[in-house]
């Protein structure tokens, strides 16, 4: 079994998000970044199937500008066995429709039996990549799993819907996405860290993997910020003092906000 992780490089949710004014895309030197929490649970479901399956192996796939490596890294400490990072300049800015195309090709051609991922990043909430990664490889996507069970041939799990749960399951290969309810991520152990420095890690370029940007990444359109402006500050609230009528003037207060 083969296992593929998309992995994401995300800025830290500690501290405070910024966009660029003048390009309308997420300012990523404004603080540090890490590997999005919810593609290392992602990495769970794929390394517990790996702790009682030993011939499994487990791949991280991610697309990104060289300081990615950091987050493919610490993939490898928690278990991966090997790595893949697409860097390329043309895909800077890259949108979800370009990035689908490219992780599509690049777990194409690292080959797999499973593709795993998080079912929305923190930074761009689309919630759609895995989606469009499974329509470009013409394969079934089991979106926003609670539970997961990979056996031989198949994938199933259980997602949340409005009034309760839903078993589902697809024949492999496959793609899914899980939610944070799907595994809680291990922390690497001294072993890991050591075994790291010595775990393969490829970089490919659009080249390596047969696309064209100058041909290709046209045809797919590109989501373009038109004007950004900046969350005004935060005004004092309304404090209300109990003479007495505190209760009635809380209750006013959450009916004119229609709160209640």
């Amino acid at each position: 079994m083969k296992i593929l992780v998309l992995v994401k490089q995300v800025p830290d949710t500690e501290e405070e998000r910024k966009l660029d004014p003048a390009s309308g895309a997420l300012d990523r030197s404004a603080g540090e970044s890490v590997a999005d929490e919810i593609n290392e649970r992602a990495l769970e479901v794929a390394l517990r199937y790996k702790d009682s399956h030993k011939g499994t192996e487990v791949v991280a796939v991610s697309m990104g500008p060289e300081a990615v490596t950091k987050s493919l890294r610490k993939a490898l400490t928690m278990g991966a066995d090997s790595a893949v990072q697409v860097l390329d300049e043309s895909l800077a800015g890259a949108d979800v429709a370009r990035t689908a195309v490219v992780l599509a090709a690049a777990v194409k051609t690292a080959g797999f039996d499973l593709v795993v991922a998080g079912n929305e990043s923190t930074d761009g909430r689309g919630g759609v990549v895995p989606a469009m990664v499974a329509e470009h490889l013409g394969l079934p996507h089991l979106s926003f799993l609670d539970s997961v069970e990979i056996t031989g041939d198949m994938v199933r799990g259980e997602r949340g819907t409005e009034s309760g749960s839903i078993r589902v399951g697809a024949s492999l290969p496959a793609v899914i996405s899980v939610t944070e309810r799907a595994a809680e991520a291990r922390f690497p152990n001294f072993k890991g860290i050591l075994t790291a420095k010595r775990k393969p890690l490829q970089v490919l370029s659009l080249a390596d993997l047969g696309i064209d940007p100058a041909t290709m990444l046209p045809l797919l359109g590109r989501s373009v910020v038109v004007s950004v402006s900046e969350r005004p500050a935060r005004t004092a609230g309304k404090k209300t003092v109990d003479t007495g009528n505190a209760g009635i003037e809380l209750a006013d207060f959450l009916v004119a906000g229609h709160l209640v």
